[in-house]
């Protein structure tokens, strides 16, 4: 069914090798921890097929059967080792006792790759079904093959029961872990894409700022144009019309990365998160800026409200913005409190802080363009999305912001249309 010759005459690159010669060892001395369920130690059920299974999910080689081949040899070559070195055992009897473990490896690896597993990676379910009959092949061929050669007898009921339970759970225990492991990953890789997202969410907002300012210096400059053209200033009218044309071609240039960055911070449809997914992004990113700048805060996160959002975006730009301003208000150490609940048709948004708070003569003008209290130790202000570009997200999301400033720290207050946040369902 399999040409031999063609699976080793293929040259092995450097990395599949690797993965190649890894998984043959990690699956050997897995095999070794055994457990024996019949009388005698001819048949046992080891984690050498689960630590196969699992590095074959995880490193999937170009050659699925090359892999099986290569590590069935490794394993039957070290138990050969160990019973000649060891225990002194005649090498005609170690191959029998041996050899069969060679089946299990080729005709589970051959099962994997022909149902080409990278078809079944998102359907678990499916694949542990698989991969348990696969197994139940494997073992049954390397039972009756070793009893054929050592015993002369056949694997009964009970031995064929237990072969198919043993199949059961270390199939899916092994597609349980892998999914697990598949899943944090995604998870941190969603984090990744939303802290970037964010990032070029608020850098879009100073584009478009900036955008808005280049259309009023062309219109300018334009009129200018005209007016030294009326009075016959023909050099300075030419100036200013050419001057009017650069700020032009700056304009269209800065609406094409706008476009570009637009496309890039577009909402992901197929699998919006949860709001208290963006809630603990916020609050696990905060945690490690407070330790970045040595202070010890403590967070506390209410959450009694949870949907999913495809507004990700500028929510966690507006929440990431206002936390890790009231982790730049603490001195040392201090409190800070994210809590989100929904109130008859709004969801609300409350940040709590025991920082250095507001001075209640700057409330009125901290949503201002420009406004901070962060300086440098050169005296140049902080530049970050800002209050007013908070405020302009919460206006984009027709909702509302207040302050309040209690006797120690500040508090924000946020309401938003719930509708304009949560995902609908179409």
């Amino acid at each position: 069914m399999f040409s031999l010759t063609k699976i080793f005459n293929k040259s092995f690159n450097r990395p599949e090798g690797v993965t190649l010669i890894l998984t043959a060892l990690f699956t050997m001395v897995a095999s070794e921890i055994k457990v024996i369920p019949f009388d005698e130690e001819a048949f046992r059920f080891g984690l050498g097929g689960i630590a196969f299974f699992l590095l074959i999910l995880i490193w999937t080689p170009a050659s699925i059967i090359r892999t099986g081949i290569v590590t069935g040899l490794t394993v039957v070559c070290f138990r050969l080792f160990e019973d000649i070195l060891f225990d002194e055992v005649h090498i005609t009897i170690s191959l029998k006792n041996h050899l069969p473990a060679f089946l299990f490896y080729f005709l589970f690896s051959a099962g994997l790759h022909w149902i080409k597993i990278e078809k079944y990676k998102t359907f678990p379910f499916v694949l542990g079904a698989w991969a348990a009959l696969f197994e139940f092949i494997g073992n049954c061929s390397e039972q009756l093959t070793r009893y054929g050669l050592l015993h002369h007898t056949n694997i009964d009921f009970w031995d064929l029961s237990l072969i198919s339970g043993v199949a059961l759970f270390r199939s899916y225990f092994v597609v349980g872990l892998y999914s697990s492991i598949t899943i944090s990953e995604q998870k941190k890789r969603m984090q990744e894409m939303l802290r970037v997202g964010s990032d070029l969410y608020a850098e879009t907002l100073y584009l478009q700022k900036s955008m808005n300012h280049i259309e009023q210096i062309t219109a300018s400059s334009y009129d200018l144009y005209r007016q030294l053209k009326k009075i016959e200033l023909q050099p300075l009218s030419i100036q200013a019309l050419r001057i009017a044309q650069e700020i032009h071609e700056v304009k269209k240039d800065s609406q094409r990365i706008l476009s570009g960055l637009t496309k890039i911070t577009v909402q992901n449809k197929n699998q919006p998160p949860f709001l208290s997914d963006i809630i603990n992004l916020v609050i696990d990113a905060n945690e490690k800026y407070s330790e970045l700048l040595g202070k010890k805060i403590t967070f506390q996160r209410t959450i009694p409200t949870n949907f999913e959002t495809d507004k990700q975006i500028p929510l966690l730009a507006l929440l990431n913005n206002l936390t890790a301003n009231a982790v730049e208000s603490i001195i040392d150490n201090g409190q800070i409190s994210v809590e989100v609940f929904e109130e008859s048709i709004n969801t609300n948004f409350i940040i709590k802080d025991s920082g250095k708070g507001i001075l209640k003569e700057d409330i009125p003008i901290v949503f201002e363009p420009g406004y901070t209290t962060k300086f440098n130790d050169k005296g140049v202000a902080a530049t970050g999305i800002g209050l007013s570009h908070v405020k302009e997200i919460i206006y984009m999301l027709k909702g509302q912001i207040e302050i309040e400033t209690p006797a120690q720290g500040t508090i924000f207050r946020i309401s938003i249309p719930t509708e304009n946040i949560r995902k609908r369902v179409e």
